[in-house]
């Protein structure tokens, strides 16, 4: 099992994920008609070139989802009870067809459950940056973990 405990973390703990994701065309269509959203900017060529950006932009759904695939094998695999929310999520910079994405993760809540006591809430900040080094994606993300005791 990949995840932490919630007795497991630290506070302003960093964790700089390892898989990075190539996003393709493939990805990007899959995602946007899966999800029924009929933007332009996502799926016509036309369209997206007569923007301000010149090309297709990727689904801003598809690119927080990403983020937060990339750091589940690091964080909550095997651990998480529930996740409880996702607060404060800014897109500061496009992300394009093929754009490589890594993830980091950083700890920035652990507190008791008042209601479980064989669990936690740890809050994540979690980070998409390309591969210029800009953030594309940031959110943060609470996720009720079991103790380590409790397993």
């Amino acid at each position: 099992m990949a995840g932490k405990f919630f007795d497991e973390w630290q506070m302003g703990e960093t964790i700089l994920h390892d898989i990075r994701r190539t996003v393709t065309e493939t990805d990007n269509l899959l995602f946007t008609t899966m999800t029924h959203n009929p933007q332009p900017l996502h799926l016509d060529v036309e369209a997206a070139k007569a923007s301000e950006f010149g090309q297709i932009l990727v689904n801003g759904t598809f690119t927080f989802s990403l983020m937060v695939g990339l750091s589940v094998g690091d964080t909550t695999l095997g651990t998480l009870v529930a996740n409880l929310g996702y607060d404060k999520l800014i897109m500061p910079k496009p992300v394009f067809l093929g754009d490589t994405l890594r993830a980091e993760s950083e700890i920035i809540g652990l507190k008791e459950s008042k209601s479980r006591p064989n669990a936690g809430i740890v809050t994540f900040l979690h980070r998409a940056i390309n591969q210029r080094d800009e953030i594309v994606c940031q959110c943060e993300r609470s996720a009720l973990i079991k103790k380590k005791a409790a397993s």
